[in-house]
């Protein structure tokens, strides 16, 4: 496969994983006030709050975050790296980065689970649906499975659709 090819390919799946990320936020969720982990620089947060919990953890020059809307949500982020989770409606999510990296985890709906994890320079991010688990190593290929899930990772180049 060419450069020109693996790039349109890369394209053209992050372009469907940003539009099906715009759908799922767009649903309805909880009225409850959301857990909120930001964890900006060396600093540890925790949130066991009724909405669902939530952990952060940042080394200096590095910034971790983690939501949880009706789910669980964990970041961990190492110095000169960004980690992000966000899990709504019974999902769970897990990101954690190394140097350079930048992994997301979005977990939406009952079943739904992401773990991230940032190794190497590069950004990543996986979405999984109700049912659905997504994992990205930042070593080999990601990997979806059942039911409505997206990864891309530019660690590896590679990414996975699930669309059941």
């Amino acid at each position: 496969m060419d450069r020109l090819t693996l790039t349109r390919s890369l394209g053209l799946t992050a372009g469907v994983g940003a539009a099906w990320l715009g759908l799922l936020v767009a649903a309805p969720t909880a009225t409850a006030a959301p857990a909120e982990c930001p964890a900006p620089g060396p600093s540890t947060t925790q949130d066991a709050g009724a909405d669902g919990p939530c952990s952060a953890n940042s080394g200096a020059g590095g910034a971790a975050a983690a939501y949880g809307f009706d789910g669980a949500a964990s970041a961990d982020a190492e110095p000169t790296s960004l980690s992000l989770a966000i899990a709504q409606n019974g999902g769970r999510a897990s990101s954690d980065s190394t140097y350079l990296s930048g992994p997301a985890a979005i977990a939406i709906g009952p079943g739904a689970t992401v773990t991230t994890t940032g190794v190497r320079p590069g950004l990543s991010i996986g979405i999984a649906g109700p049912g659905a688990t997504v994992a990205v190593t930042g070593v080999t290929p990601p990997t979806c499975s059942g039911g409505l899930a997206f990864a891309g990772d530019f660690q590896t180049w590679q990414g996975c659709f699930s669309p059941r």
